[in-house]
């Protein structure tokens, strides 16, 4: 057993009915090379139990503690039925692109069920081509985004040759209620002992940021007021999702063009696709918006689980006019916001909410999903994430794609995310059904803007193919 950390929690007490806090990550697999073995859901479940020895997470249950006197506990090593967690689904024809992002909205709409290991795998047949696609599903509350890509690494065989897999592992017996409720009491002595060390790291954090002489720009100091907009408002279950492929290549000959890191660049895509967007739904598009962007302070390549990251507020410049204005104002305002995260802490949040009471946060995030109302802390959630840099195979099958994306929050009903994969950069949008009337008006419009950014920079808009992009 181990005590689900502050942060972790925190992850579990957002979610409701229509805020589901899963995150997906899809990987498209060629099956060819394979030497006539099959390589149908039976197979594939064998693989994966074969490598639950090493996929640790996969096999941690959630244990209420009574009374809701403290954080959940994982118990770890529990038993796992992989006829639940690893389900079928075959697309219906042609089996392309929109046919698979339909099909990876539906599952995003539904919530996991709390009662058994929080995730589920989705095999998914008819694509054209022949490929399938695995799409897993996993609760936040379990990795965040670094450690879903060590998590996805293990999963895979990174290596030419497959490793010794093992085939079981001992499972841990159910907690009683007294031994809950006593290691909740002990627990919170010793968070109790570590309340002068917290505060120590808050005012060490406050006075950095007094004495700094960089002034933050208006969207970054108080009150954080994102402005009205077509993705903010109660959200519904349901979920629509799109994707769209780009050269890394391309990204990084212009990231160097411009003298922006790759992530300046993806938030200066991110600012034209939404002007675009505000100015066709909302009409208007004359104030910076305000995205949660994660920014990790544990990049250990063993972690495979828990959420080392703080959401760091940063404006979206989609107030102006041209691509190169935007560009240039996403990486001043990036590291405005980063210099900013550094100087109060990176921990600062993740050490507090060690504190959180369960049962009002709980209370309090279900008020939030439900009322109507503008909200007053961001606008979306956009995220950019290095995935593995070789391609991996799964039973021998490479793995030709790997998209991600994480979870909408309550009240704001887009999340883009970016996963970058061997040659490829892998962009992923989930929305509900009530911002966009269909998901890929969001990744055409990232891609047209990297296109207007090029054209502003002098290089070709001819972009490089994606070699392993699934047909259309």
């Amino acid at each position: 057993m181990k005590r689900l950390t502050g942060w972790d929690a925190f992850l579990l007490y957002s979610e409701a009915p229509n805020v589901h806090m899963h995150t997906l990550k899809i990987a498209i697999v060629e099956l060819v090379d394979l030497g006539g073995r099959e390589f149908g859901i039976e197979e594939f479940r064998r693989v994966i139990h074969g490598r639950l020895h090493k996929l640790e997470p996969l096999r941690y249950e959630l244990v209420d503690i009574p009374m809701k006197f403290h954080h959940p506990m994982w118990r770890e090593n529990c038993e796992v039925d992989l006829e639940y967690h690893i389900r079928p689904l075959t697309l219906p024809a042609p089996g392309g692109r929109r046919e698979l992002d339909d099909a990876i909205g539906r599952i995003a709409g539904t919530p996991l069920d709390r009662s058994r290991p929080l995730w589920e795998m989705y095999f998914i047949d008819g694509l054209a081509g022949g490929r399938i696609a695995v799409v897993n599903k996993i609760h936040h509350a379990l990795a965040d985004g670094v450690a879903a890509a060590n998590l996805l690494a293990r999963g895979m065989d990174l290596q030419s040759a497959p490793d010794a897999d093992a085939d079981d592992y001992l499972t841990d017996p159910p907690p009683t209620r007294g031994a809950l409720v006593r290691e909740a009491f002990r627990d919170h002595f010793r968070q109790l002992a570590k309340v002068p060390s917290t505060v120590l790291y808050t005012a060490r954090g406050i006075n950095r940021v007094r004495r700094s002489t960089r002034k933050l720009s208006p969207e970054l100091t108080r009150p954080f007021t994102p402005p009205p907009s077509f993705m903010n408002h109660v959200l519904p279950p349901e979920r629509r999702f799109a994707t769209a492929s780009l050269s890394l290549a391309d990204i990084k000959q212009t990231s160097r063009q411009l003298g922006v890191s790759i992530n300046d660049l993806v938030l200066a895509m991110c600012a034209g696709a939404l002007r675009k967007l505000l100015l066709h739904y909302d009409g208007r598009a004359d104030h910076p918006l305000l995205a949660s962007v994660p920014v990790s302070f544990d990049f250990s390549p063993e972690r495979i689980s828990g959420n080392f990251f703080t959401g760091v507020l940063m404006p979206i410049p989609v107030d102006l006019d041209t691509p190169l204005e935007r560009v240039r104002r996403a990486h001043d305002d990036a590291v405005l916001a980063k210099e900013s995260n550094n100087l109060i802490g990176p921990e600062l949040v993740s050490r507090w909410s060690n504190y959180m009471p369960p049962a009002a946060m709980e209370a309090l995030f279900r008020r939030l999903s439900s009322h109507e109302g503008q909200n007053k802390v961001l606008n979306l959630n956009i995220s950019n994430v290095p995935g593995p840099r070789e391609y991996g195979r799964v039973g021998g099958a490479l793995v030709t794609e790997i998209y991600s994306v994480g979870p909408l929050t309550a009240s704001s009903g887009l999340n883009i995310t970016v996963w970058s994969y061997v040659d490829q950069l892998n962009i992923s949008v989930l929305a509900d059904t009530d911002s966009v009337r269909d998901a890929h008006e969001v990744t055409r419009a990232m891609v047209d803007e990297f296109i207007e950014i090029r054209r502003a920079a002098g290089l070709s808009q001819e972009l490089a193919p994606v070699e392993k992009a699934m047909a259309q």
